[in-house]
């Protein structure tokens, strides 16, 4: 990664500025892309906001600032996006600080803050080298999301065209996933919906698969896998519930999605074990039904009371290999297994010592 320190003042960076909302900012006299279209949108808050004025008012140091330099000359900020705009918008006249608007300001005034001088580094870089630069100096601020950092890589008419689909305020991907229920966590804007259906789609490797895709002209087999998780989700769970917006909806449709499923039968033992008080994480309950695997539920465990009841009745011998164990070396059992309608109360206790237990259960 090749590195050089310039100290440009406000006054040439804001030269040519231009906010066009969700579209992007540019300023440098059109050299510089603020904010390209595949960035994160702006999130300072108000205090934060203000903090970068009151910085550069005072005359104190601001911290440094990364552009990267594009192939056709231009730049892209790497590292400062916030700042930058916090900046322009003030100049610009889209807030007050102390009730003062930056042209209420006296000419001096303006001058100071016009003539601070900003320092940047301008970056030069593999993929690889800029990836792992901007993970390193992302640790202040307001701190970008990993797949923020992989948007700032990974630029392209792909991750352009992703970003409309993905990564706006009511994005198509939002509205879908929302249509009768949030079935996705998470905030568009903080690319969390991008980052849910690249997982998906690609079994976690998120950066395999927008390196591989990253020249393509548009992300439609993204949108369309993502299309296709949500629809097989509406048919095969029919009645929506608060619980369905944690669960990898992705993951599931890829080992499933061939599989036929009764939808109403579905519904009735979902009915019946969102009233079960043993079911401890009920978002659990839609992975269980297809998969079958109880650790989804998080099973209530035996007390220590219950525990404690079950070893005096025993004697202290396991249930299973009849020899004697101190209770700290057994473990508590089901009697009658959970999934054969066993409750998690005393009667249904037993003691094992662990070896059988986990001989019995499997693990």
């Amino acid at each position: 990664m090749k590195i050089d320190l310039h100290k440009i003042s406000i006054r040439k960076v804001l030269a040519g500025y231009k906010d066009s909302a969700e579209e992007g900012v540019e300023a440098y006299n059109g050299k510089l892309d603020i904010r390209p279209k595949y960035q994160r949108e702006f999130v300072y808050k108000e205090k934060q906001r203000n903090a970068v004025i009151e910085t550069i008012k005072n005359s104190f140091p601001l911290n440094v600032m990364y552009w990267m330099i594009r192939e056709d000359g231009g730049y892209e900020v790497l590292d400062g996006q916030q700042r930058t705009i916090s900046i322009g918008q003030y100049v610009n006249g889209d807030f007050s600080l102390n009730d003062r608007f930056f042209h209420n300001l006296t000419k001096e005034e303006q001058d100071k803050i016009l003539d601070y001088e900003l320092m940047i580094y301008f970056c030069e870089g593999t993929d690889k080298e800029r990836l792992d630069w901007f993970r390193i100096i992302n640790i202040a601020g307001e701190k970008l999301t990993d797949q923020e950092i992989r948007n700032a890589v990974y630029t392209g008419p792909w991750l352009s065209d992703a970003k409309l689909k993905f990564s706006k305020t009511h994005c198509a991907a939002y509205l879908l996933a929302n249509d009768g229920g949030q079935l996705v966590s998470g905030s568009p804007i903080r690319q969390e919906y991008l980052e849910t259906a690249l997982a998906w789609i690609n079994d976690g490797k998120i950066e395999d698969y927008m390196a591989k895709h990253q020249h393509d002209k548009s992300a439609g087999e993204l949108w369309e896998y993502f299309q296709e998780v949500i629809a097989w989700v509406k048919k095969i769970f029919t009645n929506y519930r608060r619980e369905m917006n944690n669960v990898p909806w992705g993951v599931l449709y890829n080992q499933f999605k061939d599989k036929k499923f009764d939808a109403k039968k579905l519904e009735k033992e979902i009915t019946e074990l969102m009233q079960d008080e043993d079911v401890t994480k009920k978002s659990g309950i839609y992975e269980y039904v297809l998969t079958r695997n109880e650790k989804f539920l998080n099973i209530r465990a035996f007390t220590d009371k219950m525990k404690r009841e079950a070893y005096e009745r025993q004697k202290g011998i396991c249930k299973k290999c009849k020899e004697h164990f101190e209770i700290e070396e057994m473990e508590a059992d089901h009697i009658k297994p959970w999934h054969e309608g066993g409750k998690t109360i005393a009667e249904n206790c037993q003691m094992l010592c662990k070896q059988c237990n986990r001989t019995k259960s499997g693990k």
